[in-house]
């Protein structure tokens, strides 16, 4: 699954970061990189972009980008895991 399909409140792993040249350069850059977690925040409006959150902090992304960053879901979405 692509990290432009994670559902707003859900979480996954980062398992590849795809794109080509100063694309993939400036997603590691940004600490887009395999096995980090994110859970997806909140999308605008339209959908494009959406806010993600990793690494203790937040990150607009569009969604060409997000297209390019493979993720597996995590189990537990955040409003479950705060409700354990």
């Amino acid at each position: 699954m692509t990290l432009d399909k994670l559902p707003i409140g859900h979480s996954g792993i980062i398992t590849q970061v795809g794109g080509e040249g100063a694309l993939r350069c400036r997603l590691l850059d940004m600490g887009l990189i395999p096995r980090t977690h994110v859970t997806v925040r909140k999308a605008a409006p339209m959908g494009d972009p959406i806010e993600i959150h990793l690494r203790g902090y937040e990150l607009t992304l569009r969604l060409e980008e997000a297209k390019e960053i493979t993720v597996m879901p995590t189990e537990q979405n955040d409003s479950e895991r705060k409700n354990v």
